[in-house]
């Protein structure tokens, strides 16, 4: 994966574990726009490779912005960014790529975020107003002093588009989900972010009011596997026609890697979207967390990295 190095030249403290960072290119040149809703790799300071929703107006290239919540996990990614990353320090990021891309037919657009899940949701409300398009943000935290950016929502110039829902009950955030999409017509999308729980509960009530092919989502972390299907062994054709055994307990992309072929991954959990490969023959066995309920259903993609195969062979197309 092509990766190239910033430099950091901001840093605020946006809530109390959420730290936004203003990253410009070491060169001094600018970026190019990239599309709405996109995220990065960012490689941390201990050497660990992780993604970042790209927060910033997505048509302005003097810099990148990202926020990052301090997590405990035990990579450790995000506390080295707040603990060991200082104003002008040099990060290596890949290029933006996006699972969230706004849908063109939309009559209205409907964004839906929770704690730290507010920031691709930042860039398609930059996008979407730019573009004169009709959205509603609603974002949900437990108090004000926990949610991010909200002194920016307030001064945007969309700010008339902002709905602050703080402190609910889940109950109460249910009804208020409720209320959101109770007068959304099959040409409205939804779009949310947030921890699992919650965007299981706005999933729910979207896909029963718009239809699962207009609810847009993006993961922070891996869900548990969707797939119930038995781990095992299948044959991988590419079509190079070269044909290689997928043993049980090894991802199509380690033994791709394994015959020195090279695809580009990032999170290696199925939620970035990076190793996704098309299907020409045979039945996917889904585990990811980033193809859509169509695309599954579809069966003519893969994630390389988690996925794996029901039928005993499966022909899949290299990029």
């Amino acid at each position: 994966m092509s990766m190239f190095t910033v430099t950091v030249a901001d840093i605020v403290d946006e809530a109390p574990d959420i730290k936004s960072f203003r990253l410009v290119r070491t060169d001094g040149s600018p970026f190019d726009p990239y599309p709405a809703g996109a995220h990065i790799d960012i490689l941390g300071p201990t050497d660990v490779l992780a993604q970042y929703s790209l927060c910033s107006p997505p048509h302005e290239p003097e810099s990148y912005v990202v926020a990052v919540k301090r997590e405990t996990g035990p990579r450790g990614g995000s506390a080295a960014l707040h603990d060991r990353v200082s104003l002008g320090s040099e990060l290596r990021i890949s290029r933006p790529r996006t699972l969230l891309d706004v849908a063109e037919d939309a009559d209205r657009h409907i964004l839906v975020a929770a704690g730290i899940g507010l920031t691709p949701m930042l860039s398609l409300a930059f996008a979407l107003h730019r573009d004169g398009r009709p959205f509603d943000l609603h974002y949900f935290a437990r108090t004000r002093e926990q949610a991010a950016f909200v002194e920016l929502l307030e001064a945007s110039d969309f700010r008339r588009a902002v709905h602050l829902h703080f402190g609910l009950t889940r109950d109460d955030q249910f009804s208020a989900l409720e209320k959101i999409l109770a007068d959304a017509s099959a040409a409205t999308h939804v779009y949310t972010c947030g921890p699992e729980g919650f965007m299981a509960r706005v999933r729910e009530l979207a896909e029963a009011a718009v239809g699962e092919d207009s609810v847009h989502f993006e993961h922070f972390e891996a869900a548990a596997p969707v797939s119930t299907g038995e781990d095992t062994a299948f044959e991988l054709e590419l079509d190079t026609g070269e044909v290689f055994d997928v043993p049980a307990g090894k991802s199509i992309a380690e033994v791709l890697e394994e015959n020195d072929i090279e695809i580009d991954t990032s999170c290696r959990e199925g939620i970035c979207g990076t190793c996704v490969l098309d299907v020409l023959e045979g039945e996917p066995d889904h585990r990811d967390n980033c193809l859509t309920k169509s695309e599954r259903k579809a069966g003519d993609r893969i994630a390389a990295c988690v996925s794996r195969a029901r039928s005993g062979r499966l022909v899949v197309e290299l990029p």
